[in-house]
């Protein structure tokens, strides 16, 4: 049994400042490799660790860029909300994103907690849930997003958009969970995605878990610079699971692709104001990134309980639909 693992693609229609190629071409490229190599290493499935779009409502060109890349993709493609993907953090706003368009019309299969995904090659049965980016990942206990329901299959596998690291992250503020939190988790093999650097496939007691990183590079951080994009291959099978990372052959070399170099620190604060900013200035190019982090942290600074700020993140979700409509 063979699965094909990659995430935050972030799809769009524009460079993003920083980027020194074409920016669009460049993503369009790489997800015509992933194809060819899903069809290269016969893979069962094919699934997308989130943030597929780089906003809910990018524009139907994206869309069918997208869509005609992968076409010829014979292998079912999975894959679970990002933040991205979704308006307010909330993944109820689904039906109304493109990603929700694209599970409409069949083109994927978005994967949820309670509703686990089997596959059976009559030598062993693997079991696929996921979880979506939500107001509270990363805020409430680990096990209420990182560990599914139950295991009813020879392994198991539970993808989670969320910022899972192996150690704290030096930015303070950030939401966050450690590995180590995943400790009692009925999962054979967790995959998340989120952190875009990555960090490859880490061990758990007797459990894996992998970040293979995003599949594209956004931010000139050092770090950045000088990782090559990759996916993950996963083969389980009666010797145990097998993990190979697969670099890309398409990604061009970091120097030839990102702008001047900045710290991870510097680079949070820059994508923090930029896209704040650009929210608050320009209804025709809302995203919904890293002001909800703002809100939540003001809130919680002020003393208003997770309920009054979840409600006021759903009012932030409908107000960015209604503009996003009336900028069209």
């Amino acid at each position: 049994m063979r699965l094909l693992f990659l995430t935050d693609t972030h799809c769009r229609g524009t460079s993003p400042r920083g980027r020194l190629d074409d920016f669009p071409a460049t993503v369009q490229a790489k997800l015509a490799e992933v194809v060819a190599l899903a069809e290269e290493r016969q893979v069962d499935a094919v699934v997308h660790g989130g943030d597929l779009f780089d906003r809910p409502d990018v524009s139907p060109a994206v869309v069918r860029e997208l869509a005609a890349v992968l076409r010829p993709l014979r292998a079912p493609l999975y894959a679970v909300a990002g933040n991205h993907d979704v308006y307010g953090h909330n993944p109820a706003t689904l039906p109304r994103t493109m990603l929700g368009l694209l599970e409409g019309l069949g083109l994927l299969r978005l994967l949820e907690p309670a509703r686990p995904v089997f596959f059976d090659d009559g030598g062993i049965r693997v079991q696929l849930t996921g979880q979506p980016f939500h107001f509270d990942l990363d805020r409430r206990p680990a096990a209420a997003d990182y560990l599914p329901p139950g295991k009813e299959a020879d392994f198991a596998i539970h993808v989670v958009h969320g910022m899972l690291l192996p150690t704290p992250p030096r930015v303070a503020g950030l939401a966050h969970t450690v590995i180590e939190e995943l400790a009692s988790t009925p999962a054979d093999l967790t995959l998340t995605g989120h952190y875009h650097l990555g960090f490859g496939v880490r061990r758990l007691g007797s459990r894996l878990v992998a970040n293979p990183g995003a599949l594209v590079r956004i931010q000139a951080t050092a770090a950045d610079r000088a990782r090559r994009p990759a996916v993950l291959l996963i083969e389980v099978g009666g010797g145990g699971p097998r993990l190979e990372l697969v670099p890309l052959t398409t990604a061009q070399p970091g120097e030839a692709v990102l702008a001047e170099v900045l710290s991870e620190e510097e680079a949070y604060r820059e994508r923090l104001l930029d896209e704040f900013g650009r929210g608050l200035t320009a209804a025709a190019d809302l995203q919904q990134l890293e002001f909800d982090e703002i809100l939540q942290t003001v809130g919680a600074a002020a003393g208003y309980p997770p309920p009054v700020r979840r409600e006021a993140l759903r009012r932030v979700a409908e107000a960015q639909e209604q503009l996003a409509g009336e900028a069209r």
